[in-house]
């Protein structure tokens, strides 16, 4: 009995060493603050770290985070400028930047910062009429951050940004837009239908004109090609032409050659006048003169009756006479 008081009073005084210790000692964790009062009195914000408090005198007033926080308020009805009532609810992005103007700036922030969203927003929504509310949400958003944040600066919060979640005009405004959108939805189905078929048009009518271009550039080519045929079937029937005269004068020259180196005598001679003079008459030639040099010839009696023979009765001989 004697050994177990001194050991329950061991323990006694560790457990009050351990609770003081606990009481003592503080460690402020990540984007936290804490606000510390001396006596009731502000005394010091801890930041991260491991800090010791004296018992009794200090004390933690409030325990802040230094996260960026959002509020989704509930809708406030707001009068526009042309007098239409509708519900906005907005949403609220902030930080605190000072846990003593926190702490000590108002009672009850939250509730402060929704009275103040909700007053900002019908001052702002009672300068704009319907249009200009459904369609300046951007506008509204700058404007309420700047005034919030200005507002709310002495409590020690900055207003990062505010967000208009919804916007709902009364029914009758709703029904009436639903029908203004589904009029303009028809309008532009009929616009782009219009202009559907105005391109359509114009494709098929610049295909008509590509084809159109495309058969008179083939006939243009088709024609210029039979010119280019024909002219060159021209060329080729002159030089045939010219070859061919080229190739008989050649060859009487080379007559003429042949007949000089040969050297014929008189006779030779006047026998192939008379052969050639035979063979003109057989032609249909009305008139035939006859050289006086082979009116003497043998043959002269034969070419005679050829020559009566022929198919015209009026045909003459005439005899040419040597000049004395």
């Amino acid at each position: 009995m004697e050994h177990i008081v001194p050991t329950i009073i061991f323990i006694a005084i560790a457990l009050i060493i351990v609770a003081l210790l606990f009481n003592i000692v503080k460690v402020v964790p990540q984007s936290r603050a804490y606000v510390i009062e001396w006596l009731g009195a502000f005394r010091v914000v801890w930041g991260v770290g491991v800090h010791f408090k004296v018992p009794v005198f200090e004390r933690i007033a409030k325990n802040v985070s230094l996260k960026e926080q959002v509020v989704d308020f509930a809708p406030q009805p707001v009068i526009t400028k042309d007098n239409v009532t509708m519900q906005i609810d907005t949403v609220i992005y902030f930080q605190i930047t000072d846990p003593k103007l926190y702490t000590y700036g108002v009672e009850n922030p939250m509730s402060a910062i929704e009275n103040l969203t909700a007053t900002t927003l019908r001052n702002i929504i009672g300068d704009l009429e319907l249009d200009q509310t459904l369609t300046s949400r951007d506008h509204i958003n700058t404007k309420m951050r700047a005034l919030l944040d200005e507002a709310t600066d002495p409590w020690g919060i900055k207003v990062n940004r505010v967000e208009l979640k919804n916007i709902i005009p009364p029914r009758e405004i709703q029904d009436a837009m639903e029908k203004q959108m589904k009029a303009e939805r028809e309008r532009r189905e009929s616009i782009l239908q219009a202009e559907g078929q105005k391109q359509s048009q114009i494709l098929v009518a610049e295909g008509e004109k590509q084809s159109a271009i495309l058969r008179a550039d083939a006939a243009k080519q088709a024609a210029i090609l039979q010119a280019e045929g024909d002219k060159q079937a021209k060329i080729l029937a002159a030089e045939a032409e010219a070859q061919a005269i080229l190739q008989v004068q050649q060859a009487t020259a080379d007559a003429i050659r042949m007949i000089n180196e040969a050297a014929p005598t008189e006779g030779v001679i006047k026998i192939k006048a008379l052969e050639a003079f035979e063979a003109a008459a057989n032609g249909k030639a009305t008139k035939i003169i006859i050289p006086s040099e082979i009116q003497g010839l043998a043959g002269l009696a034969a070419a005679a009756k050829t020559v009566f023979d022929t198919e015209d009765p009026k045909a003459t001989i005439t005899k040419t006479v040597p000049k004395q």
